[in-house]
């Protein structure tokens, strides 16, 4: 099928639908986080649900940063002081420790991220430090298959620090770039000049990583259409072997950093919906393919095959070719899942580094999903990774008739039907050109912690 007969862009659906909604980087989501359950309850179910002998897939969220973006919504510690890395660090090794006692059983690590903040704040030395530590606790690959990524600023990024990337078994690399005209950096305090960027780029291209990844993000203060057009087209002349293109959400009440952007330079709801249009449309011209929400793929990337192969999965790092690995997830706010919990870290330095101190670990709430949670997790990732979704498949695993358990959601289906965002053909769903765009919306339906016909608070707009 042509790439551009994938989506299909319609105003009147898109504004119909467009409420907030989750992600669903994970089932249940992070709302249903519950911080009465005890820590060692969600460990010990963890140990019992999990599957011994499957891969895993490590995260490490080292949170700091340099400066401050003002858009930025991550869990982050701005500061200029890099020595406040090591006393971190070694609160991260003693929480490794004990985790790997857990979960390792030489289970080979087939997926690996450090995430945050900036993960190259801390020195060379230090990332060395960090992956031989891993390596003496997991059983990380020295085959280079691995899916070993780590986020880049390309202001804290030099060459000499992308070897060391590379030469300790970092493959893939995440570069934020978010746009390149120097008047949205300066009003989001993101000064980032694209020969920067390009220099970075290059240097990885050079010592053989396999993988980049590009951010953008729409939505910034001083964007126009035309504006983007050209950060799109600076960016595809870098050829990026993936892009992700965020939405941002201005919610100063709960991103204390983003009270420094002004409202009135951020572009209409119109506009932003004009240059997301434009830039699906652009990215498919150029030959890129939709994997769906913000993430595009060159049709060769290993993220497209395996959305072709029926494999995609999708966790808290967004769409990935995992779907087989638990995630054991390591440092402030992180978020592991282990068979069927879900669990997350302290949220801030001291909390996490003290309950390391007393507990080696430092889980602060989470979820244990039951029969349904699982049934209705597998539902929505098949069609959020896939667009498509066989009931008759659903049926056979779960045991289940498909349209009396979810006799609740056959209106709501019947009206997405109605409406051109699903076709349903001999017991298949399948989401269409149109309703691609509103996949969160059309996952919804099947979320039994929320209301269904009501934007919910605390969840960014689907678009």
């Amino acid at each position: 099928m042509d790439n551009n007969n994938l989506i299909k862009w319609d105003l009147d659906l898109i504004k119909r639908y467009d409420l907030s909604g989750p992600r669903y980087t994970s089932y249940p989501t992070a709302l249903q986080f519950d911080p009465e359950l005890s820590a060692n309850s969600l460990i010990e179910t963890g140990m019992q649900t999990t599957d011994t002998e499957a891969p895993l897939s490590l995260y490490f969220h080292i949170p700091f940063c340099a400066h401050v973006c003002y858009y930025c919504a991550c869990n982050k510690v701005i500061t200029r002081n890099r020595k406040k890395a090591q006393p971190y660090l070694d609160t991260v090794y003693k929480e490794m420790a004990q985790v790997s006692q857990w979960y390792s059983n030489d289970r080979v690590v087939n997926q690996l991220h450090w995430g945050g903040g900036t993960p190259t704040f801390i020195s060379d030395d230090q990332m060395v430090d960090l992956m031989t530590k891993t390596r003496q606790h997991f059983n990380l690959r020295d085959d280079d298959k691995g899916d070993y990524s780590i986020e880049i600023d390309p202001r804290e990024a030099n060459p000499d620090t992308i070897k060391v990337l590379r030469d300790i078994g970092f493959n893939r690399i995440s570069l934020g770039v978010q746009d390149v005209h120097e008047e949205v950096q300066k009003a989001v305090n993101r000064v980032q000049p694209t020969a920067q960027t390009q220099a970075v780029l290059d240097t990885a291209r050079e010592h053989g990583f396999k993988s980049i990844n590009m951010d953008l993000i729409y939505g910034l203060p001083h964007q126009t259409e035309n504006s983007f057009r050209e950060t799109l087209d600076t960016v595809i002349a870098m050829n990026p072997d993936r892009l992700s293109v965020f939405n941002y959400a201005h919610m100063p009440d709960r991103f204390r950093s983003q009270k420094h952007i002004d409202a009135s330079t951020l572009p209409s709801p119109e506009t932003k919906l004009a240059i997301l249009e434009n830039t699906i449309k652009t990215l498919l011209d150029a030959g890129y393919a939709y994997i769906g929400m913000d993430h595009f793929a060159k049709p060769d990337d290993e993220l497209a095959l395996a959305q072709q192969n029926g494999q995609l999965h999708r966790n808290f790092q967004g769409y990935t070719t995992h779907a087989d690995c638990d995630l054991v997830a390591m440092g402030v706010s992180s978020i592991s899942q282990i068979g069927r919990v879900y669990y997350q870290n302290e949220h801030d330095i001291a909390s996490y580094t003290k309950a390391v101190e007393e507990h080696n670990f430092a889980v602060k709430r989470g979820v244990v999903m039951n029969d349904d949670d699982v049934l209705r997790g597998e539902v929505i990732k098949q069609l959020i990774c896939h667009f498509e979704l066989d009931t008759a498949q659903i049926e056979k695993r779960f045991a289940i008739d498909f349209s009396d358990y979810f006799a609740a959601e056959q209106e709501e289906l019947s009206q997405f039907a109605q409406d051109g965002l699903i076709t349903v053909t001999n017991g298949v769903i399948r989401v269409t050109p149109a309703g691609r765009l509103l996949i969160r919306r059309i996952c919804m339906s099947f979320d039994a912690y929320i209301p269904k016909m009501q934007a919910t608070n605390g969840f960014s707009r689907i678009i």
